[in-house]
């Protein structure tokens, strides 16, 4: 067929968009396109001419959408094997009759059957929303070699038979999947991947001293202080992200070293001055291994330079820190998720970090009081906050973003089982002109001047030491917090 031949039998002016495409249905109202016909065959609602919860691919005179009856479109799109109305694929079947199919074929196990020990993770992906999203994720080749090789037996339903599999990302994905349907253990997602990633790091390393050195730094003070945190709750983006920083910079401080025709065990005071000297922000990381190393006598005990704070990054002026709030809590047009973060940065000093680890669990609504288990007891949400609160809550299990609908994350994410990633929430929050971090050092400042530090640090998660620096840096006093009568005398 000829270029000239196709657009005179199949490019026409969409009746919908009114750009000339290539038509896929010819309905009541003209011509459709595929942008116009994958839209309309989303729409589901009450149709407003017969009064029926129904597919409403139409349009009536006035533009609204209605029912195929009622709009006249002679072709039907009800499934022919379980009769839902909807996008019909290959058999006139549904989306989710023909996801179904797919993973029956998939996952059978050479018997004809789904492999038994596999059902559960069948029953999830059904119950996902976005069918269609699945059915473009099995397309992929990795995945169709993954899930034959479980179902057969030629790939372990194991974590470390997974753990030998390639491409790593496919790879997370359907262990976060099959751990979310309870097929697999659930273990620290965060954690594997450094383990994974620490594998393929030390195999970069050429030098063999180095690569010891990095090694045993990894498995007696990072692996020990990661297993201790996860044993406490899972771990975040951002601890994995440090520690990988920890291994990098370690890295490069010692082949900076060698450069200096020096090791480790023969480093000098004028080696690490020179080493700080330049970019000191970035040279950071290091001063974990270098410690530990100092510790544990594998290089003298030297002075690390001091932490430069950055008075360009200092917590926002009260007023402003004030004007931000008032602007979230009474602007509709923001996006609800984007709000309800924000109050819990601008009120209760709550790292983004730690806003994605909240659970709806977390969140206690007794019909009269709202309040968020933050830390103990309990902090109640004032009324616009807690008006927000119930809103999102509400709203949450009809995301579109949501992977699964079982997730208890009050922020869930894109992956299986896994929350909102922090920096994705950091990047919602700038977007709607609130600063994580300034904003959050505005409030936990302000907070400690209003109340005892010890009280502030308990009720929202904060370590004492923290809090009590942080008194200090606001400029008060522990006087007013003695006990006894602290009335002036007459």
């Amino acid at each position: 067929m000829t270029p000239e031949e196709y657009e005179r039998w199949h490019v026409r002016t969409c009746a919908r968009c009114g750009r000339r495409a290539a038509k896929s249905a010819e309905w009541s109202d003209g011509p459709i396109c595929r942008t116009c016909y994958e839209r309309a065959m989303r729409v589901r609602g009450c149709c407003p001419g017969c009064r029926t919860e129904r597919l409403l691919p139409g349009q009536n005179d006035a533009g609204a959408p209605v029912c195929r009856d009622c709009a006249g479109i002679v072709r039907d799109f009800f499934c022919d094997r379980c009769g839902f109305e909807g996008p019909l694929l290959g058999g006139r079947l549904c989306e989710c009759c023909t996801l179904a199919d797919t993973l029956s074929r998939l996952l059978d196990d050479g018997t004809g059957r789904v492999a038994p020990s596999l059902k559960p993770l069948v029953t999830a992906l059904l119950e996902m929303d976005r069918p269609k999203s699945r059915l473009i994720w099995l397309r992929n080749p990795n995945v169709v070699r993954l899930l034959r090789g479980l179902a057969t037996g030629a790939i372990p339903l194991t974590h470390d038979g997974l753990h030998q599999e390639t491409p790593w990302r496919t790879v997370v994905h359907l262990r976060d999947l099959l751990m979310d349907s309870g097929v697999l253990p659930r273990v620290d997602r965060q954690l594997m991947l450094y383990q994974r990633w620490l594998t393929e790091r030390l195999a970069t390393v050429e030098d063999p001293e180095h690569r010891r050195h990095l090694q045993h730094f990894a498995i007696w003070h990072q692996m020990r202080r990661l297993r201790s945190k996860a044993e406490k709750g899972p771990l975040g983006r951002s601890q994995t992200s440090q520690t990988k920083q920890e291994i990098t910079q370690a890295g490069a401080f010692l082949t900076w070293l060698a450069d200096r025709g020096r090791t480790i065990e023969h480093c000098q005071q004028a080696d690490l001055d020179a080493w700080h000297t330049e970019k000191l922000a970035t040279r950071r990381p290091a001063q974990t291994f270098l410690r530990w190393c100092m510790k544990t006598n594998r290089m003298p005990r030297l002075t690390l330079p001091p932490q430069v704070i950055n008075q360009d990054q200092g917590p926002l002026h009260q007023h402003r820190r004030l004007a931000i709030l008032r602007r979230v809590l009474n602007d509709d047009s923001l996006p609800l998720r984007a709000r309800v973060a924000a109050a819990l940065v601008l009120l209760y000093a709550q790292p983004v970090t730690r806003i994605v680890r909240l659970t709806v669990d977390d969140v206690l609504d007794d019909g009269t009081t709202v309040t968020v288990r933050l830390g103990d007891p309990p902090s109640p949400l004032p009324e616009p906050v807690a008006d927000l609160m119930r809103a999102y809550i509400q709203s949450r299990q009809h995301l579109p973003y949501a992977s699964s609908r079982s997730s208890q994350w009050l922020f869930p994410g894109r992956q299986p089982g896994q929350p909102m990633n922090p920096v994705s929430l950091q990047v919602h929050l700038r977007e709607i002109g609130v600063p994580p971090q300034r904003g959050r050092t505005s409030a936990i400042r302000q907070l400690v001047l209003q109340a005892p530090a010890p009280v502030i640090a308990k009720a929202l998660g904060y370590h004492d030491k923290t809090a009590t620096r942080l008194v200090t840096e606001a400029g008060g006093t522990w006087s007013r917090y003695a006990p006894g009568d602290h009335e002036r005398r007459r």
